[in-house]
């Protein structure tokens, strides 16, 4: 196997990651953006390690470290985003909030801007 095909798909996942960060706005799929940037982290240093050898391992401990740290991300992450979508009825992150009308059960119903009440566009 070449030396070069890890740092390519490295390469690979870092920019699906940032393409995912920067040009999307829907929460959940920003969040899997952060993730393949971390795996791309990850792939880099396990892949370096691999190819100078080192005694203790740094690049496998270093990517166990990635892995525990996106793993704690992914939990805070999910819980803001669950608490946002309760609170707002969406994820959407473009900064247009759109308030949210609880109902008797406790269940919160997005009400619809008036723009689009009248057959405005989206």
């Amino acid at each position: 196997m070449s030396a070069a095909l890890p740092f390519l798909l490295a390469a690979v996942l870092a920019g699906a990651g940032t393409y995912g960060v920067l040009a999307r706005r829907h929460a959940v799929l920003m969040l899997i953006g952060v993730e393949l940037l971390l795996a791309a982290a990850g792939l880099i240093l396990v892949t370096v390690g691999q190819l100078n050898p080192d005694p203790l391992a740094s690049g496998a401990v270093l990517t166990l470290f990635i892995i525990t740290i996106a793993a704690a991300e992914i939990v805070v992450a999910l819980a803001v985003i669950m608490a946002m979508f309760r609170t707002r009825g969406d994820v959407d992150l473009t900064g247009e909030s759109i308030p949210a009308v609880p109902t008797s059960t406790g269940e919160a119903i997005p009400t619809v801007p008036t723009s689009t009440r009248s057959g405005g566009s989206t």
